[in-house]
Protein backbone atom coordinates (compact mmCIF):
# COMPACT_ATOMS: atom_id res chain seq x y z
CA UNK A 1 0.00 0.00 0.00
CA UNK A 2 1.52 3.31 -0.93
CA UNK A 3 1.87 6.67 1.84
CA UNK A 4 -0.45 8.21 0.41
CA UNK A 5 -3.41 5.53 0.36
CA UNK A 6 -2.09 4.41 3.78
CA UNK A 7 -2.86 7.91 5.12
CA UNK A 8 -5.70 8.41 3.02
CA UNK A 9 -7.29 5.10 4.49
CA UNK A 10 -6.01 6.32 8.48
CA UNK A 11 -7.69 9.51 8.15
CA UNK A 12 -10.78 7.42 7.25
CA UNK A 13 -10.44 5.45 10.06
CA UNK A 14 -9.48 8.21 12.50
CA UNK A 15 -13.13 9.94 11.21
CA UNK A 16 -15.14 6.99 11.77
CA UNK A 17 -13.80 5.95 15.02
CA UNK A 18 -14.66 10.18 15.93
CA UNK A 19 -18.29 9.69 14.24
CA UNK A 20 -19.04 6.53 16.48
CA UNK A 21 -17.83 7.85 19.43
CA UNK A 22 -19.77 10.68 18.99
CA UNK A 23 -22.96 8.69 17.96
CA UNK A 24 -22.76 6.48 21.20
CA UNK A 25 -22.22 9.66 23.45
CA UNK A 26 -25.71 10.43 22.00
CA UNK A 27 -27.05 7.02 22.20
CA UNK A 28 -27.87 8.05 18.89
CA UNK A 29 -29.14 5.52 15.40
CA UNK A 30 -27.04 7.62 13.61
CA UNK A 31 -25.28 10.99 13.50
CA UNK A 32 -25.94 14.67 12.22
CA UNK A 33 -25.41 15.59 9.30
CA UNK A 34 -26.51 19.28 9.89
CA UNK A 35 -24.97 21.68 12.19
CA UNK A 36 -27.14 23.05 14.87
CA UNK A 37 -26.41 26.31 16.70
CA UNK A 38 -28.00 27.82 19.64
CA UNK A 39 -27.98 30.83 21.60
CA UNK A 40 -28.30 35.16 21.70
CA UNK A 41 -31.14 36.75 19.76
CA UNK A 42 -28.58 39.62 19.60
CA UNK A 43 -26.40 37.29 17.30
CA UNK A 44 -29.35 35.24 15.75
CA UNK A 45 -29.65 37.52 12.47
CA UNK A 46 -25.90 37.14 11.55
CA UNK A 47 -25.47 33.30 12.40
CA UNK A 48 -29.01 33.31 10.08
CA UNK A 49 -27.49 35.47 7.75
CA UNK A 50 -23.88 32.83 7.16
CA UNK A 51 -25.79 30.02 7.68
CA UNK A 52 -28.17 30.85 4.60
CA UNK A 53 -24.86 32.26 2.48
CA UNK A 54 -23.25 28.80 3.58
CA UNK A 55 -26.26 26.57 2.47
CA UNK A 56 -25.63 28.30 -0.74
CA UNK A 57 -22.86 28.27 -1.14
CA UNK A 58 -21.14 25.27 -0.53
CA UNK A 59 -22.30 21.59 -0.59
CA UNK A 60 -23.28 21.55 3.51
CA UNK A 61 -26.42 21.82 4.34
CA UNK A 62 -27.73 25.37 6.08
CA UNK A 63 -27.21 25.03 9.63
CA UNK A 64 -30.15 25.36 12.10
CA UNK A 65 -30.21 28.26 14.20
CA UNK A 66 -31.99 28.77 17.22
CA UNK A 67 -32.76 31.78 19.50
CA UNK A 68 -32.37 30.94 23.32
CA UNK A 69 -30.58 33.52 24.55
CA UNK A 70 -27.35 34.29 25.50
CA UNK A 71 -26.90 32.52 28.81
CA UNK A 72 -29.85 29.13 27.61
CA UNK A 73 -27.88 28.69 24.89
CA UNK A 74 -24.63 28.02 27.10
CA UNK A 75 -26.44 25.94 29.56
CA UNK A 76 -26.89 23.84 26.22
CA UNK A 77 -24.04 23.80 24.60
CA UNK A 78 -22.03 22.90 27.53
CA UNK A 79 -24.27 19.87 28.51
CA UNK A 80 -22.54 17.50 26.67
CA UNK A 81 -20.87 16.48 23.57
CA UNK A 82 -22.61 13.92 21.11
CA UNK A 83 -25.45 14.34 18.66
CA UNK A 84 -28.29 15.42 20.52
CA UNK A 85 -26.41 18.47 21.96
CA UNK A 86 -25.53 21.46 19.74
CA UNK A 87 -22.21 22.28 17.74
CA UNK A 88 -22.12 25.56 18.09
CA UNK A 89 -23.22 28.77 20.26
CA UNK A 90 -23.82 32.42 19.55
CA UNK A 91 -23.61 34.33 23.16
CA UNK A 92 -24.05 38.68 23.34
CA UNK A 93 -21.58 38.89 26.36
CA UNK A 94 -18.27 36.52 27.02
CA UNK A 95 -18.74 33.15 28.33
CA UNK A 96 -18.35 32.93 32.56
CA UNK A 97 -16.15 31.26 34.50
CA UNK A 98 -18.46 28.82 35.76
CA UNK A 99 -19.27 27.89 32.15
CA UNK A 100 -16.27 27.09 30.88
CA UNK A 101 -15.77 24.62 34.11
CA UNK A 102 -20.00 23.10 33.54
CA UNK A 103 -18.41 22.76 29.54
CA UNK A 104 -15.45 21.12 30.87
CA UNK A 105 -17.01 19.18 33.56
CA UNK A 106 -19.04 17.70 30.61
CA UNK A 107 -15.80 16.93 28.45
CA UNK A 108 -16.71 20.09 26.11
CA UNK A 109 -14.19 22.24 24.71
CA UNK A 110 -15.47 25.29 23.79
CA UNK A 111 -13.39 27.37 20.98
CA UNK A 112 -13.81 31.48 21.43
CA UNK A 113 -14.52 33.79 18.53
CA UNK A 114 -15.28 37.23 18.23
CA UNK A 115 -18.30 38.15 15.42
CA UNK A 116 -17.82 42.17 16.38
CA UNK A 117 -19.40 44.92 18.46
CA UNK A 118 -22.87 46.11 19.16
CA UNK A 119 -24.49 49.11 20.98
CA UNK A 120 -27.27 47.78 23.71
CA UNK A 121 -29.90 51.18 22.69
CA UNK A 122 -32.87 52.84 24.59
CA UNK A 123 -35.39 52.95 22.10
CA UNK A 124 -38.99 53.77 21.18
CA UNK A 125 -41.47 54.40 18.38
CA UNK A 126 -40.86 57.34 16.00
CA UNK A 127 -44.18 59.28 16.80
CA UNK A 128 -43.16 59.11 20.71
CA UNK A 129 -41.26 61.77 22.55
CA UNK A 130 -37.75 62.16 22.25
CA UNK A 131 -35.77 60.53 25.34
CA UNK A 132 -32.07 62.06 25.95
CA UNK A 133 -31.06 59.98 29.63
CA UNK A 134 -27.89 59.66 31.72
CA UNK A 135 -27.52 56.46 32.90
CA UNK A 136 -27.93 57.44 36.43
CA UNK A 137 -31.53 58.66 35.50
CA UNK A 138 -32.16 55.28 33.93
CA UNK A 139 -30.91 53.31 37.16
CA UNK A 140 -33.31 55.42 39.23
CA UNK A 141 -36.09 54.79 36.78
CA UNK A 142 -35.47 50.87 36.80
CA UNK A 143 -33.52 49.82 39.95
CA UNK A 144 -35.05 47.77 42.27
CA UNK A 145 -33.15 49.73 45.51
CA UNK A 146 -34.54 53.12 46.17
CA UNK A 147 -37.63 55.27 45.41
CA UNK A 148 -39.21 53.75 42.47
CA UNK A 149 -40.40 56.83 40.65
CA UNK A 150 -43.72 55.93 38.70
CA UNK A 151 -43.30 58.67 35.54
CA UNK A 152 -40.02 59.93 33.81
CA UNK A 153 -40.48 63.45 34.08
CA UNK A 154 -40.50 62.86 38.53
CA UNK A 155 -36.59 61.74 37.96
CA UNK A 156 -35.89 65.09 35.86
CA UNK A 157 -38.51 67.91 34.60
CA UNK A 158 -36.95 67.66 31.13
CA UNK A 159 -37.64 63.98 30.54
CA UNK A 160 -41.35 63.20 29.35
CA UNK A 161 -44.25 63.09 31.66
CA UNK A 162 -45.22 59.43 31.01
CA UNK A 163 -45.42 56.32 32.78
CA UNK A 164 -42.04 54.62 33.15
CA UNK A 165 -42.68 51.30 30.85
CA UNK A 166 -39.39 49.62 29.88
CA UNK A 167 -39.61 46.34 27.39
CA UNK A 168 -36.56 44.36 27.92
CA UNK A 169 -35.00 41.09 27.45
CA UNK A 170 -35.02 38.62 30.38
CA UNK A 171 -32.49 36.81 32.56
CA UNK A 172 -31.24 34.57 30.36
CA UNK A 173 -30.33 36.63 27.65
CA UNK A 174 -26.91 38.40 27.09
CA UNK A 175 -28.04 42.18 26.42
CA UNK A 176 -29.98 41.80 29.84
CA UNK A 177 -26.59 40.69 31.81
CA UNK A 178 -24.32 43.80 29.59
CA UNK A 179 -27.34 46.22 30.37
CA UNK A 180 -27.61 45.24 34.19
CA UNK A 181 -23.45 45.58 33.82
CA UNK A 182 -23.19 48.93 31.18
CA UNK A 183 -26.29 50.86 32.42
CA UNK A 184 -27.16 49.83 35.74
CA UNK A 185 -23.79 49.75 37.74
CA UNK A 186 -22.66 52.63 36.03
CA UNK A 187 -25.59 54.35 36.33
CA UNK A 188 -25.38 53.38 40.27
CA UNK A 189 -21.94 54.13 40.83
CA UNK A 190 -22.82 57.72 39.84
CA UNK A 191 -25.67 58.18 41.92
CA UNK A 192 -24.29 55.84 44.68
CA UNK A 193 -20.73 57.89 45.32
CA UNK A 194 -19.50 55.33 44.00
CA UNK A 195 -20.28 52.45 45.98
CA UNK A 196 -18.83 49.30 43.89
CA UNK A 197 -19.47 46.72 45.78
CA UNK A 198 -23.50 47.70 46.13
CA UNK A 199 -23.91 48.91 42.91
CA UNK A 200 -22.70 45.41 41.55
CA UNK A 201 -24.89 43.45 43.46
CA UNK A 202 -28.07 44.58 44.98
CA UNK A 203 -27.48 48.36 42.73
CA UNK A 204 -27.98 46.54 39.86
CA UNK A 205 -31.10 44.15 39.67
CA UNK A 206 -34.22 45.35 38.07
CA UNK A 207 -37.48 46.56 39.35
CA UNK A 208 -40.40 43.88 39.32
CA UNK A 209 -43.36 45.78 40.15
CA UNK A 210 -44.47 46.09 36.78
CA UNK A 211 -41.82 49.33 35.36
CA UNK A 212 -39.57 46.90 33.62
CA UNK A 213 -41.55 43.75 31.43
CA UNK A 214 -39.68 41.08 30.57
CA UNK A 215 -40.39 40.75 26.54
CA UNK A 216 -38.96 37.42 26.16
CA UNK A 217 -35.84 37.05 23.75
CA UNK A 218 -37.59 37.76 20.83
CA UNK A 219 -36.51 41.01 19.63
CA UNK A 220 -38.31 41.58 16.91
CA UNK A 221 -41.62 41.11 19.16
CA UNK A 222 -40.22 43.92 21.40
CA UNK A 223 -39.91 46.01 18.23
CA UNK A 224 -44.02 45.59 17.59
CA UNK A 225 -44.87 46.19 20.82
CA UNK A 226 -43.20 49.54 20.66
CA UNK A 227 -45.17 50.38 17.55
CA UNK A 228 -48.61 49.53 19.56
CA UNK A 229 -47.68 51.47 23.01
CA UNK A 230 -45.83 54.79 22.48
CA UNK A 231 -45.02 55.82 25.59
CA UNK A 232 -42.93 52.43 25.83
CA UNK A 233 -38.97 52.30 25.76
CA UNK A 234 -37.46 48.80 24.37
CA UNK A 235 -33.85 47.72 25.18
CA UNK A 236 -32.21 45.17 22.41
CA UNK A 237 -29.38 45.16 20.44
CA UNK A 238 -28.37 47.55 17.63
CA UNK A 239 -28.58 45.59 14.69
CA UNK A 240 -32.65 45.79 15.47
CA UNK A 241 -32.99 49.23 15.82
CA UNK A 242 -31.10 49.51 12.69
CA UNK A 243 -33.22 47.43 10.61
CA UNK A 244 -36.31 49.18 11.48
CA UNK A 245 -34.93 52.78 11.22
CA UNK A 246 -38.53 53.51 9.58
CA UNK A 247 -39.86 52.48 12.53
CA UNK A 248 -37.81 53.28 15.70
CA UNK A 249 -35.16 56.10 16.71
CA UNK A 250 -32.80 55.43 19.53
CA UNK A 251 -32.82 57.53 22.52
CA UNK A 252 -29.26 59.99 23.50
CA UNK A 253 -27.96 57.92 26.33
CA UNK A 254 -25.35 60.24 28.60
CA UNK A 255 -25.36 62.71 25.66
CA UNK A 256 -24.59 60.20 22.80
CA UNK A 257 -26.79 58.91 20.03
CA UNK A 258 -26.79 55.26 19.21
CA UNK A 259 -25.01 55.17 15.72
CA UNK A 260 -22.82 53.05 13.66
CA UNK A 261 -19.95 55.59 13.64
CA UNK A 262 -20.44 56.23 17.31
CA UNK A 263 -20.31 52.47 18.78
CA UNK A 264 -17.47 51.72 16.55
CA UNK A 265 -15.18 54.39 17.48
CA UNK A 266 -16.83 53.52 21.81
CA UNK A 267 -18.39 57.06 22.48
CA UNK A 268 -21.37 55.47 22.54
CA UNK A 269 -20.95 54.11 26.38
CA UNK A 270 -23.21 51.20 25.96
CA UNK A 271 -21.41 48.97 23.43
CA UNK A 272 -20.07 45.37 24.17
CA UNK A 273 -18.62 42.59 21.95
CA UNK A 274 -20.39 39.65 20.14
CA UNK A 275 -19.46 36.20 20.51
CA UNK A 276 -20.05 32.63 18.91
CA UNK A 277 -18.77 29.34 20.70
CA UNK A 278 -17.70 26.23 18.94
CA UNK A 279 -17.41 22.48 20.01
CA UNK A 280 -13.83 21.22 19.42
CA UNK A 281 -15.53 17.30 20.28
CA UNK A 282 -17.45 18.10 17.15
CA UNK A 283 -15.67 19.37 14.54
CA UNK A 284 -14.68 17.13 11.68
CA UNK A 285 -17.74 14.75 12.99
CA UNK A 286 -20.74 16.82 12.17
CA UNK A 287 -20.05 18.11 8.86
CA UNK A 288 -19.09 21.81 8.05
CA UNK A 289 -18.77 23.25 11.38
CA UNK A 290 -14.42 24.55 10.67
CA UNK A 291 -16.20 25.90 7.47
CA UNK A 292 -19.22 27.42 8.97
CA UNK A 293 -17.09 28.93 11.17
CA UNK A 294 -14.28 30.10 8.46
CA UNK A 295 -17.34 31.82 6.80
CA UNK A 296 -18.80 33.52 9.40
CA UNK A 297 -14.95 35.15 10.46
CA UNK A 298 -14.09 35.72 6.99
CA UNK A 299 -14.11 39.48 5.59
CA UNK A 300 -16.63 38.48 3.08
CA UNK A 301 -18.81 38.07 5.98
CA UNK A 302 -17.53 39.84 9.29
CA UNK A 303 -14.98 42.73 7.30
CA UNK A 304 -15.53 46.09 7.17
CA UNK A 305 -17.47 45.74 3.65
CA UNK A 306 -18.64 42.17 5.06
CA UNK A 307 -22.59 41.47 4.20
CA UNK A 308 -23.07 41.43 7.78
CA UNK A 309 -22.08 44.87 8.22
CA UNK A 310 -25.53 45.52 6.07
CA UNK A 311 -27.25 43.96 8.59
CA UNK A 312 -26.23 46.25 11.93
CA UNK A 313 -23.03 44.65 12.77
CA UNK A 314 -20.34 46.90 13.89
CA UNK A 315 -16.39 45.27 12.72
CA UNK A 316 -13.48 44.57 15.55
CA UNK A 317 -10.41 46.47 14.03
CA UNK A 318 -8.19 44.74 11.49
CA UNK A 319 -5.49 43.46 13.95
CA UNK A 320 -8.33 42.14 16.34
CA UNK A 321 -10.25 40.55 13.25
CA UNK A 322 -6.97 38.76 12.34
CA UNK A 323 -6.31 37.30 15.56
CA UNK A 324 -10.19 36.01 15.76
CA UNK A 325 -9.58 34.17 12.17
CA UNK A 326 -6.39 32.48 13.37
CA UNK A 327 -8.19 31.79 16.54
CA UNK A 328 -11.08 29.71 14.71
CA UNK A 329 -8.53 28.07 12.52
CA UNK A 330 -6.02 26.87 15.44
CA UNK A 331 -9.71 25.85 17.32
CA UNK A 332 -7.69 26.58 20.65
CA UNK A 333 -10.13 25.91 23.32
CA UNK A 334 -10.54 29.38 25.86
CA UNK A 335 -9.97 28.02 29.56
CA UNK A 336 -10.54 30.06 32.61
CA UNK A 337 -7.09 31.82 32.50
CA UNK A 338 -8.09 33.43 29.43
CA UNK A 339 -10.93 35.71 30.72
CA UNK A 340 -8.58 37.82 32.61
CA UNK A 341 -6.94 38.61 29.10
Amino acid sequence: MSAFLMENTMSKFTFTLAAAALVAAAGAAEARDQIRIVGSSTVFPFSTAVAETFGKTTDFKTPVVESTGSGGGLKLFCAGVGVDHPDMTNASRRIKAKEIKLCKENGVDAVEAIVGYDGIVVANAKGAPAFSVSREQLWTALAAEGPKPSKWSEIDPSLPNIKIEVLGPPPSSGTRDAFEELVMQKGCAKAEAGDKAYCKKAGSHIREDGAFIEAGENDNLIVSKLEANPNALGVFGFSFLDQNSDKLRGALVDGVEPTFENIADGAYPVSRSLYFYIKKQHVGVIPGIAEYAAEFASDEAAGEEGYLVDKGLIPVDEDLFEVNAERVKALTPISEADLGS
